[in-house]
């Protein structure tokens, strides 16, 4: 999960582009960037870090021009934890390009071979994105020879591509002297969304992760890309689409809808906000069947994208709903910490109770959705220490028992709590008297309902079934063994730092 934005505008954009990244900075909390270009030049500033940290008045400065792009980041499934990947990506050759890209591509590996013995490209991380970037670049010289350059030949390029990679791909890109390209992959996994805005000076236009960040920089919802869909917006702002897949059919992510975005986005025509309200509805009915309402006193949600669904429960059930936990905005999201010590240590951080919520009560817990369980755990431990009588728990989603390969970093099986547990199992493992959870018929008639021509969602995190088609068990040892690996160095660089630390 990233987020990704590219802009068009009739003034300077730097403002635009570090506003947008700060609305988009839930999908990555890892590194950011941002280029822009005047004439023929690019100007770039990336490091790690959250946007406010990575960017500064001098930064700023140094990114002038009227049109740009931007990235946030948090690592996919497999890839190392490197602050040599924030995006954008650059290339010079052919015309020069600017990358950015939220996925995850699902036939790297060989991409990466083909692109240093047939393309005869580099690559210089270890990051799909970087990549994608050399597959275009090789694409567009193919029709251009690196000669001339026109919409025509910018489709036929993305053409190219989409023969080529596999996997999940929003796509910004910049080429020099020419303008931004966006794309999205065959199957729409991820989401990408296109706005305008009419100026005096002319129309603007702004292609972003979630229409939230349209609304927060006063551009109107024109669309969402479409899956194998290519737009072009030259630097004359005339803007160009064409679909450049043969097959394409729209898969968006369902957990986009669970957790990843905003409940104030539209993606693919369904409001986030409607479908978990949707999903509370359909949830209090399995809850009810499941436990006694004069059993539960109180409702209350693990903040904050299980509020809606919670509220809703709450209300169908007849029950009192309550906030029994405070959150520190200052911490940063703890699905996303790059190891599981940090997450332990980041949940009593970033949350506390409200003890007269819990004192005496039996309480029914909601949270979106249970990933790792130790998020879980550790709030279960809190509402029983705030004085809970009884603590059930109820998840909106359905057990989360595969890895998702399309960007999304829960790769391990052994991480998941769900693998190899049975429901009883995973409640007494989290400490709760008993769990419920959403059925995964419900949570797809609670996204699907709200835009009938959208007839199916990539559910592979929750049913195994990957909806791009080439993913082999072989292929998922593999990501799961580079993600031990990670881990494993992560613990290292961790156990090494308190070392020192008790040596200073």
């Amino acid at each position: 999960m990233c987020g990704i934005l590219g802009i068009v505008a009739t003034t300077p954009v730097n403002q635009l582009l570090y506003d947008g990244l700060m609305v988009l900075q839930h999908r990555g909390q890892n590194s950011a960037g941002i280029a822009t270009a005047v004439d023929n030049n690019f100007h770039l500033h990336k490091g790690p870090g959250l946007v406010r940290d990575v960017f500064r008045t001098r930064n700023m400065r140094a990114l002038p021009g009227i049109w740009g792009i931007g990235h946030c980041r948090y690592p996919t499934a497999g890839s190392a934890w490197n602050f040599a990947e924030a995006q954008p990506f650059y290339v010079n050759s052919p015309f020069g390009i600017m990358l950015a890209h939220n996925g995850n591509l699902t036939n790297s590996e060989t991409l990466k071979r083909a692109t240093f013995d047939q393309d005869l490209r580099h690559i210089n991380t270890n990051s799909d994105s970087e990549v994608l970037l050399n597959v275009l670049a090789h694409e567009l010289q193919a029709v251009t020879h690196g000669i001339r350059l026109d919409p025509s030949a910018i489709f036929s390029a993305v053409s190219g591509v989409h023969r080529r990679v596999k996997g999940a791909y929003a796509v910004v890109a910049m080429i020099s002297g020419y303008g931004l390209l966006a794309f999205r992959d065959p199957n729409g996994i991820r989401p990408l969304v296109i706005g305008t805005n009419a100026t005096e000076q002319g129309v603007e236009f702004i292609v972003a992760s979630e229409s939230v960040t349209l609304d927060a920089l006063g551009f109107s919802l024109m669309r969402d890309v479409a899956p194998g869909e290519a737009v072009f917006i030259d630097l004359q702002h005339q803007f160009f689409a064409k679909q450049c897949a043969a097959e394409p059919r729209l898969s968006p992510c369902i957990f986009e809808y669970v957790y990843l975005a905003r409940p104030d986005s539209i993606m693919d025509g369904i409001s986030v906000y409607e479908t978990r309200l949707s999903m509370g509805e359909f949830l209090a009915d399995k809850v009810r069947a499941r436990i006694p309402t004069h059993e539960i006193d109180v409702v209350i949600p693990i903040p904050d994208s299980s509020r809606p669904a919670a509220m809703q429960l709450a209300h169908r059930l007849g029950l009192p709903y309550r906030e029994g936990f405070v959150k520190n905005r200052y911490v940063g999201r703890t699905f996303i910490m790059p190891g599981q010590s940090l997450r332990k240590k980041s949940v009593r951080q970033k949350l506390n109770t409200i003890g007269q919520e819990f004192r005496g009560k039996r309480v029914l817990l909601v949270d979106d959705s249970i990933v790792r369980g130790t998020t879980s755990q550790e709030i279960v431990e809190m509402a029983r220490a705030a004085g809970a009588l009884k603590v059930y728990f109820a998840s909106a989603a359905p057990p989360v028992r595969y890895p998702n390969v399309y960007g999304i970093d829960m790769p391990t099986r052994s991480e998941l709590i769900a693998f190899g547990r049975s429901d009883a199992e995973i409640a007494q493992t989290i400490g709760a008297d008993m769990l419920v959870y959403q059925d995964l018929e419900a949570l797809q008639a609670a996204i699907l309902k709200l835009n009938p021509s959208v007839s199916m969602l990539d559910a592979s995190c929750f049913n195994g079934h990957y909806v791009t088609g080439d993913i082999s068990p072989e292929y998922l040892n593999a990501i799961e063994m580079q993600d031990k690996n990670k881990s494993s160095a992560l613990n290292e660089e961790e156990e090494n730092s308190r070392q020192m630390a008790l040596v200073l």
